[in-house]
């Protein structure tokens, strides 16, 4: 049997499993975006703020992680931004600001 290096891991990292399906990600994450603001349409002030930009910033970092393997700085910018909004809209949503 081939003896492995010893820093290999027997395991994909999570990053080669990114890349990989990295069309994948970005469609589930672009679904996501989607979904937490058409729920904001739907329900207006009813929606339930604090899960709605948990989803919009989970999926901030997602597509920010695509873009930086992508190496698009625009997207970069973009992705990078609505994170620090995702993260005022959930300190705002729990009270906390």
């Amino acid at each position: 049997m081939e003896e492995m290096p010893r820093n290999a891991s027997p395991f994909p990292s999570v990053r080669m499993i990114v890349v990989r399906h990295l069309r994948l990600f970005e469609m589930v994450a672009v679904l996501m975006r989607i979904a937490s603001f058409s729920m904001v349409s739907w329900m207006g002030s009813a929606s339930p703020f604090l899960l709605v930009w948990t989803i919009n910033t989970l999926d901030a970092v997602i597509l920010s992680w695509c873009a930086l393997l992508k190496k698009d700085p625009a997207y970069i910018v973009l992705n990078v931004f609505w994170i620090g909004v995702g993260v005022v809209g959930i300190l705002r949503a729990s009270g906390w600001w």
